[in-house]
C-alpha cells in the first residue's frame, strides 16, 4: 500500500502566550520559540503556531492589526525568513488579513515551505458567532468576513488540509482534504475555557477517526488576565483517534512523530476508505 505520507515526520506545535498589543514583540516571541523547538528537536520538519498569534483575539482589534498579504508585509516577511532559516514548513497560525479590493478583514492562516515561499493561505470559513447561556458570547462576524474555500496544500511529505478553530466543528472540510489524499488536518485554534472542556478533544479525535488521518490543534496558552481565555491543550491525534501529544495550559512546545505506517495499518484493518456507500449518500469530494 502506497502511503499518503512519504516518510516519518517530526512536528512541533508551539503554544504561545496570548498575544500582546505589540505585534513586533509577538513575532519575536514566536521566533524565540521556533528556534527553541529546532534546538531541542533538530529533526523537526513542520512547525505550527496558534490562531491569531500576532494579534489580540478581540473583535475590536482585528482591523487595527490586519495586514495585506504581500511578500513585504510585516508578518509574511518575518515568517518567511524563519521558515527558510530553519529549513521548516511553517504553519503561521493565523493573522488578521486585510483584502484591499474589498476592505474586508479575514482570519487567515499562512503557510510557508522550507525555502520561505508562501505556498498557501486559508481564510477561516466558519466564523465563531456563539451565544452560550451562562457561558460565552462572541461574534467574529462583527468585524471579520468568512472565507469561501476549502484548503488542501502540497508539501514534499504529502498533502495537508487546513482549517481554523471553529472550522473544526464542520467535518466537511476535513473530509474534502482527506479525500484528496491529505495525511493531516491542521487547525490553529483558540477554543476558550467554556467550549474547550466540552468539545476540544472530542472534535480533534472525531476528525482523525472520521478520515483516518492525523489531526493537529495548536492553541494559544491561557492568559487569565485576558478578556478571552484560551483553553490551551494543543494536541496531536493519530489516525486511530489516540492523543499522542498534548500540552497543558501554559506556554509550551509539544512534539510528535507522524508515521505513515500508522495510517496504512489502520486503514487496512478498518477499510472505511473502500467501504463508503456513495450509492446511498453523496461524495462531498465530487
Amino acid at each position: 500500500m502506497s502511503s499518503i505520507l512519504s516518510q516519518k515526520l517530526k512536528v512541533a506545535l508551539i503554544q504561545l502566550a496570548g498575544s500582546k498589543p505589540d505585534k513586533s514583540a509577538n513575532l519575536q516571541r514566536a521566533a524565540k520559540f521556533i528556534e527553541k523547538a529546532l534546538i531541542d528537536q533538530p529533526d523537526t520538519k513542520i512547525v505550527v503556531l496558534p490562531e491569531c498569534f500576532n494579534s489580540p483575539y478581540a473583535v475590536d482589534k482585528f482591523r487595527e492589526y490586519s495586514e495585506i498579504i504581500t511578500p513585504d508585509s510585516m508578518s509574511i516577511k518575518f515568517l518567511s525568513n524563519l521558515a527558510s532559516k530553519f529549513n521548516i514548513y511553517l504553519i503561521g497560525g493565523s493573522i488578521p488579513e486585510l483584502d484591499p479590493s474589498t476592505d474586508k478583514i479575514y482570519n487567515t492562516s499562512i503557510v510557508f515551505d522550507n525555502r520561505g515561499k508562501l505556498i498557501g493561505t486559508h481564510r477561516k470559513a466558519h466564523l465563531f458567532d456563539v451565544d452560550i447561556p451562562n457561558g460565552i458570547t462572541f461574534k467574529e462576524s462583527e468585524t471579520l468576513s468568512s472565507g469561501d474555500n476549502a484548503t488542501t496544500l502540497d508539501t514534499k511529505f504529502g498533502k495537508i488540509g487546513l482549517g481554523i478553530c471553529y472550522d473544526m466543528r464542520f467535518p466537511e472540510l476535513a473530509m474534502l482534504s482527506a479525500r484528496k489524499g491529505a495525511f493531516a488536518m491542521i487547525y490553529p485554534s483558540a477554543f476558550n475555557t467554556v467550549t474547550g472542556p466540552m468539545h476540544w478533544h472530542l472534535l480533534a479525535r472525531s476528525r482523525a477517526v472520521d478520515n483516518q488521518i492525523y489531526t493537529m490543534l495548536c492553541s494559544p496558552a491561557r492568559d487569565n488576565n485576558s478578556s478571552y481565555k484560551a483553553y490551551g491543550h494543543s494536541l496531536v491525534v493519530n489516525p486511530r483517534g489516540d492523543i499522542i501529544a498534548e500540552a497543558g495550559e501554559g506556554e509550551e512546545i509539544i512534539y510528535a512523530e507522524l508515521d505513515p505506517n500508522e495510517i496504512d495499518t489502520f486503514r487496512q484493518g478498518v477499510p472505511v476508505t473502500k467501504q463508503r456507500r456513495f450509492d446511498i449518500y453523496p461524495d462531498v469530494n465530487k
